[in-house]
């Protein structure tokens, strides 16, 4: 425990020293009602997390945010990119990045987190169906954030010829009633919308998404600039 305690000790000020005053005003603006932020900018994160991900990924995975409650923003954004890393750099294998994803889960609590460890996770590139039959549960979770996380690997990882019925069985399957959670499945059924949009206009046309997230997909989707004029018409007629 005293270890793990130094090692927590080490990395925090690290962070310190990273941390700008005038960027943690700004990341506090755009996260709100979220504590504890020091201000370090995410390529600075980033650069560190791959540097500790090298050095002793799993050490470093257990020492950060131990107690959610008195960790800093940063840290558990560190902890994720870690994880994410340790694929990548050759340090961890599958089964070891799920478990530690599955525990990771619980310490999200706003969208950047969410979307940032999302997009670090790419062992799904190349173990694509372990990744999708991992995610499933998560579209029915009772966590926000876990919805929210599930929803956007689908979208950073799934819009392909391959999965794009089960995306849309997947987003129908969500219940949660969180806005981010909501807002998540929009976001990508607007991204599958760029992709396939005969199918995906079929889908919104019959969809059992709730009006709210349903109407949020076409919003989004219309106000892309990679779908014509025409269809954007066709798609203010599908809104509820």
């Amino acid at each position: 425990m005293r270890r793990s305690s130094e090692k927590t000790d080490e990395i925090r000020k690290r962070l310190r020293a990273l941390a700008e005053p005038e960027y943690q005003v700004f990341s506090a603006s755009l996260l709100p009602g979220t504590g504890n932020i020091l201000g370090v900018r995410l390529p600075k994160l980033r650069k560190l997390a791959k540097q500790l991900a090298a050095e002793d990924w799993k050490g470093c995975a257990d020492s950060l945010a131990q107690k959610k409650e008195e960790a800093f923003f940063e840290e558990i954004m560190l902890k994720g990119f870690v994880i994410g890393y340790a694929h990548s750099l050759g340090k961890a294998e599958l089964s070891e990045i799920l478990s530690e994803t599955e525990a990771f889960l619980p310490l999200i609590d706003n969208w950047s987190v969410c979307d940032s460890f999302c997009s670090t996770l790419k062992i799904a590139k190349e173990y694509p169906q372990e990744i999708w039959k991992f995610i499933q549960p998560y579209f029915q979770s009772e966590r926000e954030f876990s919805v929210r996380f599930a929803a956007v690997m689908s979208l950073d990882y799934f819009i392909d010829e391959k999965y794009i019925e089960k995306l849309y069985s997947a987003y129908d399957s969500v219940r949660h009633p969180g806005y981010y959670a909501k807002m998540a499945v929009a976001w990508a059924v607007s991204m599958c919308y760029v992709r396939f949009p005969r199918k995906t206009e079929a889908y919104l046309a019959a969809c059992a998404l709730d009006d709210f997230t349903c109407n949020r997909a076409i919003q989004k989707t219309i106000e892309s600039r990679c779908v014509d004029a025409q269809r954007k018409e066709h798609l203010r007629s599908l809104k509820r």
